[in-house]
């Protein structure tokens, strides 16, 4: 598959990253925020300090992000009218109204969406980063839009597009958009002790994804990407302990703590990437000497010619942490915790990669999440040794990560 790296008009990242990159019929693109890199947030996305009452902070930004993703798509040979994914970080989910307001004005066909809140962005004071995949229109290749039984959501998204052999899925939570999280979502009330929130609104979620992707063609069982997205980490075994009953050979998956999601009591989004089974495309388990995950997903998976690899982090999944990983006691001003923490996750997706028959050269999307935006700097500095002609990348802040201690964990698709 031929990889064409895009530059449009849009500001140039300070950081080592590609701004977008289209590989095959796919359009990559960078997560993009409300700077111009040079002074940081630019006049045009910022409320006039003579006039504050006209407009708001969050239109603001979120107009000129939209503005340059419209650029870089249209430079790619596509447009927004041809996203198929959409995921949005917001650092306070009150600005959720009006940034889907001017949302609303730039997809007149919007695209599935997930919408999580998350403790920062890099450059001070931005409120969005907004991540796209699309398409390029051409040999009449078209979106078929998704929908079935599973609840209607009151936002400006669509449940699922299949494109090509991919299905992409909107994140889900466990609301029926009517009355909040569903009595069927809850503990009932009188049986306090039966089961827990997380494991039935897991199973809510789950069941609502079981249909979409029926309805597409495709069923759970052709998942290749999961991200999960729990605002209490704690609740992860309960999650965990749904999940494996549906899912036995379980996708690669990564899982983040976010401040907060979209519907009030929810515990869990779940975002779902899957294929539609066809004589010829055949689905590989990837398995290499990087350390085997205690939970239940699986190390990456192989779809035709594209690798789908889970979040990595820094541990063996023995000891936590391991040595090789953590700054030496008795050397404590060599190196850092983050610098060396992202060389060990950047080894183990190295030997992921190879034992799929590709490389790091080839990955065309990259999200990293950081426990502490401070570390970005010491990340960036080993990042630059892996990826001579960097990816483009979305780096967001997380309230935490699944083991203790690691600071960083990177999700790649190549």
């Amino acid at each position: 598959m031929s990889i064409e790296r895009i530059t449009s008009g849009a500001p140039r990242p300070l950081a080592n990253y590609s701004e977008a990159v289209v590989a095959g019929d796919l359009v990559f693109a960078a997560g993009q925020l409300a700077s111009d890199f040079t002074t940081g947030i630019p006049a045009e996305a910022r409320r006039h300090p003579s006039f504050p009452y006209y407009g708001s902070d969050i239109e603001r930004q979120t107009e000129y992000v939209l503005g340059n993703l419209k650029k870089t798509f249209e430079a790619a040979g596509s447009s927004l009218d041809h996203v198929v994914k959409a995921q949005v970080f917001l650092t306070d989910l009150h600005d959720f109204h009006g940034f889907d307001t001017v949302w609303k004005r730039h997809f007149e066909v919007p695209p599935p969406r997930t919408t999580i809140g998350c403790t920062g962005l890099l450059v001070k004071d931005t409120r969005v980063e907004i991540d796209l995949i699309g398409y390029v229109p051409r040999d009449g290749l078209r979106p078929d839009v998704i929908t079935s039984g599973a609840p209607k959501p009151l936002a400006n998204y669509r449940e699922a597009v299949r494109i090509g052999d991919l299905v992409f899925a909107a994140g889900q939570l466990a609301s029926d958009f009517t009355t909040g999280v569903p009595p069927q979502a809850r503990r009932h009330p009188s049986f306090p002790y039966y089961a827990s929130d997380i494991e039935r609104q897991t199973q809510y979620v789950l069941e609502n994804l079981k249909q979409t992707f029926e309805a597409a063609g495709s069923s759970l069982d052709h998942v290749v990407k999961a991200q999960v997205f729990l605002t209490d980490l704690a609740d992860f075994h309960g999650f965990d302990s749904v999940w494996k009953r549906y899912f036995t050979t379980p996708p690669p998956r990564t899982t983040i703590g976010c401040t907060g999601l979209l519907v009030k009591d929810t515990l869990v989004e779940i975002d779902l990437i899957g294929y539609v089974p066809r004589p010829g495309l055949e689905r590989r388990v990837i398995t290499s000497g990087a350390p085997r995950p205690l939970a239940h997903y699986s190390e990456g998976f192989v779809l035709g010619d594209r690798v789908f690899a889970a979040g990595q982090i820094a541990s063996d999944y023995r000891t936590g942490v391991p040595a090789e990983a953590r700054r030496k006691e008795a050397f404590p001003f060599y190196g850092s915790d983050i610098e060396l923490q992202t060389e060990y996750v950047l080894k183990n997706l190295k030997q992921t990669f190879e034992a799929a028959g590709s490389s790091l050269d080839e990955v065309v999307k990259a999200q990293v999440f950081l426990t502490d935006l401070g570390n970005f700097h010491g990340f960036d500095t080993v990042w630059k040794r892996y990826f001579p002609t960097p990816p483009p990348r979305t780096t967001i802040g997380c309230t935490g990560l699944l083991v203790k201690d690691t600071l960083v964990e990177v999700d790649l698709i190549a």
